[in-house]
């Protein structure tokens, strides 16, 4: 099990902006991804990024308002969340797809840690 330390969660207001951030000495070489739970519904993928950081891919519904990026010098994964929705109110966390690309990363993962607590009020 990867150890890591999740932070950045938080409650905004629609409209606003949140940083999430994921450390680890784990990280190995292929593809990290966020990945989020909200009430009642399936932890799905939003955001992937492959090893070295120049390829991503987002889910519509995220698409033009978050950006997944990586720092491999500080074993970190980020995630900068911008025109934050209700819909958005969920928990977030910090995890790899199984085929270690972004191939059907949306479905296809594991994650770690407790996650972080992001809230959207209206």
């Amino acid at each position: 099990q990867v150890q890591v330390e999740e932070s950045g969660g938080g409650l905004v207001q629609a409209g606003g902006s949140l940083k999430l951030s994921c450390t680890s000495s784990d990280f190995e070489e292929y593809a990290l991804g966020w990945f989020r739970q909200a009430p009642g519904k399936q932890r799905e993928g939003i955001a992937c990024i492959n090893w070295r950081g120049d390829i991503t891919t987002y889910v519509d519904s995220v698409k033009g308002r978050f950006t997944i990026s990586t720092d491999n010098a500080k074993h970190s994964l980020y995630l900068q969340m911008e025109g934050l929705k209700p819909e958005d109110t969920a928990r977030y966390y910090c995890g790899a797809p199984l085929h270690r690309n972004c191939r059907d990363y949306e479905t296809y993962f594991s994650t770690w840690g407790q996650g972080t607590q992001v809230t959207v009020s209206s």
